[in-house]
């Protein structure tokens, strides 16, 4: 089940890469002879920013291709992980061929007092078409982030901070800035042309490095966390530890582990101390039917181990504290006062 909900996901997230790949191949050129000819650093900065995200959609393109082929004897988990890879590597291009140019371009600018402005109708209309380019490119991405939020009903921000496909996120957060800096390159442009100053169009350019920057710091924070192997959502861990615990033959669940090996792509690990009057062949048939009812229920785990083990070892007892407190003993707690409080209902409505 969880095949086909990674493929329509890939396709979605293609064709948003490839919508923004398109528009900042168009919007480049248009802003690089703007700035040609009007001599205006603003300009210069956002044909930079336009460079960096075309290199960005290409590496994300790279990463769809290359985290779509399927495991192999190197790599049993699948290369799922690529596309986290490929997303670092996009956001640290946005910050050194986007960033650093306009930075750099705007600091010379103010320090020189920057050079006669011409043709400001040339910025303008090239702005305004990038506008349009831009908005259509960032539609898309909102599109594909409202859709798949809605699917697993969260909020669009809940969405952004914890999903697992970086290219969106990547493709969002791009465009997001692009319009942002197209605003500030025109506020630029702008007060150079009242003033007759130079230095508004530095202040503009440096601006949108500083934008470019910040937008590089959060994909390169959120690519590291995936690729560092971050915990599955809350709600799928939570949903997991529920199937286990409501399942005859399992006492407690002990521990809980999940990763996140790829796109729509969960490593689950479960410690279980299962009754102790089941013999072994009950116990590998109770495995077996655990792992299919977790794959039913929850499409997005990939791989899934269930290790018997008893729930007051000293050494496993330990690494869960450590690892999660007493979240897991709050979890079960909940579960058995809710059954005490159903039975108790039972018996009063028996009576």
């Amino acid at each position: 089940m969880a095949e086909p909900a990674a493929e329509e996901t890939g396709g979605g997230s293609t064709l948003t890469v490839v919508l923004a790949l398109g528009a900042n191949v168009g919007v480049g050129v248009l802003k690089l002879v703007a700035g040609l000819l009007t001599g205006s650093s603003a300009m210069l900065a956002e044909a930079a920013h336009s460079v960096a995200d075309t290199a960005t959609e290409v590496l994300l393109l790279t990463a769809l291709r290359r985290s779509a082929r399927p495991a192999d004897r190197f790599h049993p988990f699948g290369y799922g992980k690529e596309r986290f890879f490929w997303a670092l590597i996009a956001a640290v291009s946005v910050f050194v061929t986007g960033a650093t140019f306009a930075v750099y371009e705007g600091i010379a600018t103010i320090v020189e007092g920057g050079g006669e402005q011409t043709l400001a109708w040339v910025a303008y209309g090239v702005l305004a078409l990038s506008a349009v380019i831009e908005g259509t490119s960032w539609l898309q991405s909102v599109r594909q982030i409202r859709g798949e939020s809605r699917e697993q009903g969260i909020s669009v921000v809940r969405y952004l901070r914890l999903s697992d496909d970086p290219t969106v996120k990547s493709v969002f957060f791009e465009d997001s800035a692009a319009l942002i800096g197209l605003a500030v390159a025109a506020l630029g442009v702008g007060l150079h042309q009242l003033t007759g100053s130079g230095v508004w169009d530095g202040i503009a350019s440096l601006l949108i490095g500083v934008l470019l920057a910040g937008v590089a710091f959060v994909l390169g924070r959120t690519n590291r966390s995936l690729l560092i192997g971050r915990t599955a959502g809350p709600g799928l861990v939570h949903d997991a530890f529920d199937l286990l615990a409501d399942a005859p033959e399992v006492e407690v669940v002990v521990d809980i582990q999940t990763m996140v090996t790829g796109t729509d792509s969960v490593l689950l690990c479960a410690r279980v101390d299962f009754v102790d009057t089941l013999t072994a062949a009950d116990l590998e048939r109770a495995c077996v039917r655990l792992d299919d009812e977790l794959r039913d229920a929850l499409p997005d785990l990939d791989e899934i181990f269930i290790e018997p083990v008893p729930r007051n070892d000293p050494a496993v007892r330990a690494a869960v504290l450590e690892r999660y407190g007493d979240v897991l003993t709050q979890w079960q707690a909940q579960r058995d006062g809710q059954a005490r409080r159903e039975g108790a209902q039972g018996w009063r409505a028996a009576r």
